[in-house]
């Protein structure tokens, strides 16, 4: 009997080894497609990701062997260090203030063109450019000098009647977090382009319908256009909080960190202690606080879109 059951099993065994070689033989094909990026994502993704992983519980400059902390670094971060929590609230204002304005700036425009005029499709396309190069060192360069004392900016106010004397907008303690959130706000080309897909798919009937009952543009708005649109604002919001949390050109450039650390973004603070001071251990571990802070705000998100977010199939 015994034998019996060691040949069944042998055969089952031998079985099973031809099903996963037709198995490993039908899905060749698949493997060898996603090869490349399964390659580029160990190697530029996984494996950096646990290397600083790895590099926040030790001090580490580039200079020598990284030696074993543990939590020291996080510890001092939260305990003994005020630049970090400075940077912080200088990162939540700006993201408070400038993603709001740049998705009004977009749904704006983006109800603006939703008809076609003439130029409709030049015009898209002029607005859309700001958000490819508004990122870049040119024009971050651009935009400190257009808002330093000797700038545009101060030339039009002057001109109006507005102001008298000439002042450093990028040097006053008050208004540099502003010239910031301006060009954020400027930059609304990509989520307007996304408003406009969204705005194209909501049915005419529904206006047709609104406005037989009576309703206004402004109710049209709120009532049919918004709510229709709100996975669109969802997706949005989602993808500018984590653009703006993550800001380091335009405030390395513009201000570095200035006037008084009133625009340190967090980026640009994790790249001072990273990178110009070599802590390459305790750069990594301001890292992975952001990624933990950025996640939960992203998951808080989540979890209360089901409260304003209205998936039309779910309506029906």
């Amino acid at each position: 009997m015994n034998n019996k059951f060691e040949a069944l099993d042998t055969v089952r065994s031998l079985d099973k080894g031809m099903d996963r070689k037709k198995w490993l033989k039908k899905n060749l094909v698949g493997y060898a497609f996603i090869l490349p990026w399964l390659i580029g994502f160990l190697a530029f993704i996984a494996y950096p990701l646990l290397s600083s992983l790895y590099y926040s519980l030790t001090e580490y400059n580039i200079v020598g062997d990284p030696s074993w902390v543990g939590l020291k670094n996080y510890i001092n971060i939260f305990t003994d260090d005020s630049k970090f929590w400075l940077s912080l609230k200088v990162t939540f204002y700006y993201v408070i203030f400038a993603v709001p304005l740049r998705l009004i700036s977009a749904l704006g425009l983006a109800l603006l063109f939703r008809k076609a005029r003439p130029f409709t499709n030049f015009y898209r396309a002029a607005y859309y450019v700001p958000s490819i190069l508004g990122g870049s060192v040119a024009i971050s360069v651009v935009w400190r000098q257009l808002f330093s004392s000797q700038g545009a900016f101060n030339d039009l106010l002057v001109a109006l009647g507005i102001m008298q004397n000439r002042i450093s907008w990028i040097g006053h303690p008050n208004y540099a977090i502003w010239t910031l959130i301006i060009l954020a706000a400027w930059q609304f080309g990509s989520p307007m382009i996304i408003f406009l897909a969204g705005l194209k798919q909501i049915p005419k009937g529904l206006y047709e319908a609104a406005e037989i009952d009576g309703a206004g543009k402004i109710q049209q708005f709120f009532k049919v256009t918004l709510p229709l649109l709100t996975p669109v604002l969802f997706f949005n919001l989602i993808m500018q909080m984590v653009k703006m949390f993550m800001v380091f050109t335009q405030a390395y450039v513009i201000t570095q960190g200035g006037p008084l650390n009133r625009t340190l973004m967090y980026a640009v603070y994790l790249f001072r202690e990273g990178i110009s001071f070599g802590h390459l251990g305790y750069g990594s571990a301001l890292a992975w606080i952001i990624l933990v802070l950025l996640t939960i705000v992203t998951v808080i998100i989540f979890k209360t879109s089901n409260k304003w977010v209205y998936y039309q199939s779910e309506g029906e």
